[in-house]
């Protein structure tokens, strides 16, 4: 028997709780990164669609900026943008989170249900998402007037990771609970 594998078994009869709260600890840690992994995919994809939705409604003749609290900030057009890069990216997330992150919560099977509720869930990514974009285009004008959409778009995406995380792992993939036969 090698060093690692004695050093795990001591662990694991000696100190079981220890050995499970370390252990729960890599799974999440694991499915963060798994998670984040895939988000680099859908981010591209989410920013492609964005940046192409932004340049196809800048060149129509409409005026897009809205008036908020006394503030006006840029535009319905980058709301518009923003719902049409996330509903294209979300469908990819679900299924990549489903076969990857989440295998042994989905048993890797994509399911109506789930969907329905990862695109529920990603909805209070998408306000936050969206509201941070809002914003911080806003705040951003002034500074960086040519790219402060897409500056806030990078900013936007960061928020939402944090809550689409979130949603993911405590609503949508919540650990299966196991049949009575199952149990040990």
């Amino acid at each position: 028997m090698n060093l690692n594998r004695r050093l795990r078994t001591l662990l694991r009869t000696r100190f079981p709780q220890l050995a499970h709260a370390i252990k729960a600890r890599i799974v999440l840690l694991r499915k963060a990164v798994s998670f984040g992994l895939i988000g680099v995919i859908n981010t591209a994809v989410d920013y492609a669609v964005f940046v192409a939705a932004v340049k196809l409604l800048e060149n129509t003749a409409i005026d897009y900026s809205v008036l908020i609290a006394g503030v006006k900030l840029p535009g319905m057009h980058l709301v518009l943008s923003n719902v049409l890069s996330w509903s294209v990216a979300i469908s990819g997330s679900y299924a990549l989170n489903s076969f990857f992150t989440f295998a042994a919560e989905s048993g890797r099977k994509l399911t109506w249900r789930r969907y329905v509720t990862f695109a529920a869930s990603g909805i209070l990514g998408l306000i936050a998402n969206t509201t941070t974009l809002l914003v911080a285009a806003a705040l951003l004008e002034p500074m960086l007037p040519s790219v402060n959409v897409y500056v806030a778009k990078l900013l936007s995406i960061g928020v939402s990771f944090v809550v689409n995380f979130s949603m993911s792992h405590f609503v949508v993939f919540r650990p299966r609970t196991r049949p009575a036969s199952e149990s040990g």
